[in-house]
């Protein structure tokens, strides 16, 4: 086997936790952990890692992401910049009230650990852009785009900064959008601020949130989506079955017309996409790339983001490809061109309305 660098990325999803490890550029792991399990106990997900150890880097679960933070100097700040709930409320959902103990669990075990950058981090993106704003896309989004572009650049045969696309990752809980111009990401739209997902609301009516009050939680960011509103769903199998489900026509429909609007809004910010690429669980959906496609068939051609294996998502390959360019390997280029080393700030700096200067997070 060649020298090259043994890194990991890990996926935090709502519906389950994946992990890719690569060797000098070819996977050597893919694993999938259900989210609520490995929230309740983090050590099958520590083993495995520790088990096809030791790695030069693993590009850790960052939640809202941290600027390129070494695992060694995450605090209690940087845990509640990754979970973003607010001092008051002590609970949050699942996967939200299991990622500190993960984390904890992940640094604990010597694991050579770096926390990667969400959208928002990125020098890439003008700064009016992040005005008011803090999800631009996840600290797993720019991960899954960074397999979008070497998915992209192989084949059609350009190099990585040629790549130009929107991608359109349709989670098993959130939809989300990021447009890629030059091989750099230059706009998105996250999950928490972006379309209708399967099961979270997506962007949220200002109205809504004022008429809430004090019944806005944590928990309502997660709820209120298309095909499981209320989180009743097992949404990691009986995709087919759900699809022909008539009592889930309406919703399909509302995830389908809803990232076709975050795509076309993108084309704002990436003129020219080459193509709309979809990854995420929903993906796999029959019948969903062929919908997008009839809606987007305007713009670019949409196809499934392709390099995936069987064991794990997107965003696991490509947090993975972000470990190997960290560490050295053959994607040294592309994390130079995605500006990850440049990643600042915080996801709370951008916001001007009234009432920001009183966040406090727990």
């Amino acid at each position: 086997m060649s020298g090259g660098p043994r890194v990991a990325g890990i996926d935090p999803g709502t519906v389950s936790f994946d992990v890719c490890a690569l060797v000098d550029g070819e996977v050597v792991l893919e694993r999938s952990f259900r989210t609520v399990e490995v929230g309740a106990d983090p050590a099958p997900l520590v083993q495995a890692l520790v088990a096809h150890g030791p790695f030069e880097l693993v590009l850790g679960p960052a939640g809202y992401g941290l600027p390129l933070v070494p695992g060694d100097q995450v605090g209690e700040r940087e845990l509640a910049l990754i979970v973003l709930v607010r001092e008051d409320e002590p609970h949050g959902p699942v996967g939200v009230g299991g990622m500190r103990s993960i984390v904890s669990a992940l640094i604990a075990a010597g694991l050579p650990l770096v926390f990667g950058p969400g959208a928002i981090h990125l020098p890439t993106i003008p700064a009016h852009r992040k005005w008011n704003r803090i999800d631009l896309g996840t600290a797993d989004k720019v991960a899954s785009v960074a397999l979008c572009i070497v998915d992209q650049a192989r084949r059609l045969a350009i190099d990585f900064a040629e790549t130009a696309f929107v991608m359109l990752e349709l989670g098993g809980g959130f939809s989300a959008a990021v447009a890629v111009d030059g091989g750099r990401i230059v706009d998105g739209l996250g999950g928490s601020a972006g379309p209708i997902g399967a099961r979270a609301c997506g962007a949220l009516d200002a109205e809504v949130a004022y008429l809430l009050g004090g019944a806005l939680s944590k928990r309502t960011v997660f709820s209120g989506g298309a095909l499981d509103p209320r989180g009743e769903l097992d949404l990691s199998a009986g995709l087919a079955e759900l699809r022909r489900d008539p009592r889930h026509r309406e919703g399909w429909l509302a995830l389908e017309e809803g990232a076709a609007k975050a795509a076309l809004a993108l084309t704002a910010s990436a003129p020219a996409p080459r193509e709309i690429l979809v990854a995420g669980r929903l993906a796999q959906a029959p019948g969903v790339i062929e919908a997008l496609g009839e809606r987007l068939a305007a713009v670019a051609p949409v196809r499934a983001v392709a390099g995936v294996g069987a064991g794990a998502s997107a965003a696991a390959h490509g947090a993975a490809v972000l470990a190997d360019g960290l560490a050295g390997g053959r994607y040294s280029a592309l994390v130079e061109r995605l500006g990850v080393a440049e990643a600042s700030g915080s996801v709370l700096d951008h916001l001007r309305v009234h009432g920001a200067d009183q966040i406090r997070l727990r």
